[in-house]
């Protein structure tokens, strides 16, 4: 029986998905191994009777440039009980490339070593991807699928723009992100968003609702002092992440709650629930401003991959057969700018709980200093007179205070 290798996809889609399955097989079927695709990530892979997809030159060679996965995908995470030998043991898999998040890494890891405890030898390496480019690769590389994400990110953002200029109204759109705000601001950077609102941002205080409007509020009344009556925030999932669940109750949106009671953001638009809080404060301070809320997410996990995310993903997918080469297992393959293809193993990027970092927006960075400083609009000092027609506290919006900048 022919040796094989076996690769499966967790978590969500991200572009790019096609290319690194494409380059993986084609590097091992050209080296004679035999390449299949497990359908639905780990719960597939653990099925009575796994759904597979036989890899062959063809099939590798059409999905390159396409969007979306060709394996079905699957969030599952098994426990330890769950695993078993038979597919590895029926099929003489010898590798196991996994493509997906943190998670999904942190699980090859170990099912990898509840396989070689069972005298099945085997390795595991791992594909990073996420959109949200939070994964802390090094030298800053981003993730794959990031690109080609904020690509489309910025063709429809810059529609909902020209959207606000022809009918003189706001949108409020709001971008992926779990923890990070990378998406968001690149997005928004590239666009000449008036204001841009990220986690990182509420690096000296607290984050909540009362800020993050006040910020969206700045940009529309200095819009107005330019004599500019329409425009685009756009706001990052990840401040979500560092609220309470009180502060998210106190909000007045309705929410659905688990059966922990916390509340279930997933069911709700972030978009429409920051575009809700921006019109009762509007309302309460008499400013006769439309706007609208965009949302920025699923539409962005399955487009086609840009020349960048496919040359990249081709130097992963080749990457991996070369860390396979080198005896390399349980660990994630990177490929720097320069192409240099290097292994990455999850205890180097993770805390005493096991916890991958994530890498947020260095709000320090020359890169943001420069867009918060020179790129948003917002109220200043020098603001404050001219503001009173609008506002009746006008320092009570300078950006830098709500910040603590």
């Amino acid at each position: 029986m022919k040796d094989t290798i076996a690769i499966l996809c967790g978590g969500g889609p991200a572009p790019g998905i096609n290319s690194v399955i494409s380059s993986v097989s084609m590097a091992f079927l050209d080296a004679g191994y035999r390449v299949l695709g497990i359908h639905e990530g780990y719960k597939g892979l653990l099925a009575e009777e796994p759904q597979v997809q036989e890899i062959d030159f063809k099939f590798a060679d059409d999905i390159h440039k396409r969007g979306g996965s060709a394996l079905k995908m699957s969030r599952y995470k098994p426990k330890d009980n769950e695993f078993s030998t038979q597919f590895f043991v029926d099929f003489n898999v010898k590798l196991l490339v996994t493509i997906g998040g943190d998670d999904t890494a942190s699980t090859a890891n170990r099912l990898g070593k509840f396989l070689r405890e069972h005298d099945v030898d085997i390795q595991n390496i791992h594909v990073p991807k996420t959109i949200d480019n939070d994964l802390p690769l090094p030298d800053n590389t981003p993730t794959f699928g990031y690109q080609s994400a904020k690509q489309e990110g910025v063709r429809i953002a810059q529609t909902v723009y020209e959207d606000a200029r022809t009918s003189g109204n706001w949108f409020v759109t709001a971008a992926m992100g779990r923890e990070a705000g990378h998406l968001a601001f690149g997005i928004g950077a590239a666009s000449h968003f008036p204001m841009i609102v990220i986690p990182e941002m509420f690096n000296k205080v607290e984050v909540t609702f009362d800020r993050i409007i006040k910020l969206i509020i700045s940009a529309i009344v200095k819009r107005k002092l330019l004599g500019i009556n329409y425009g685009v925030a756009i706001v990052s999932e990840g401040v979500f992440h560092f609220m309470s669940d009180e502060e998210i109750k106190n909000s007045g949106i309705d929410f659905t709650y688990d059966e922990h009671g916390h509340p279930e953001l997933g069911n709700v638009s972030k978009a429409h629930i920051f575009n809700v809080l921006l019109q009762r404060r509007l309302k309460e301070l008499g400013l006769k401003v439309k706007s609208r809320p965009v949302e920025l997410g699923y539409e962005l996990r399955c487009v086609q991959p840009t020349a960048f995310d496919l040359m990249y993903c081709g130097l992963l997918g080749y990457g991996v057969k070369k860390l396979f080469d080198e005896g390399r297992t349980a660990c994630m393959v990177t490929a720097s700018n320069s192409g240099k293809i290097a292994p990455l193993y999850l205890e180097d990027v993770s805390d005493e709980t096991g916890k991958v970092l994530p890498r947020l927006v260095d709000i320090n960075g020359e890169k943001p200093k420069l867009i918060f400083e020179h790129g948003l609009q917002f109220i200043e000092p020098g603001d404050y007179e001219e503001a009173k027609i609008y506002l009746e506290k006008p320092e009570d919006y300078d950006f830098r205070r709500i910040l603590g900048w």
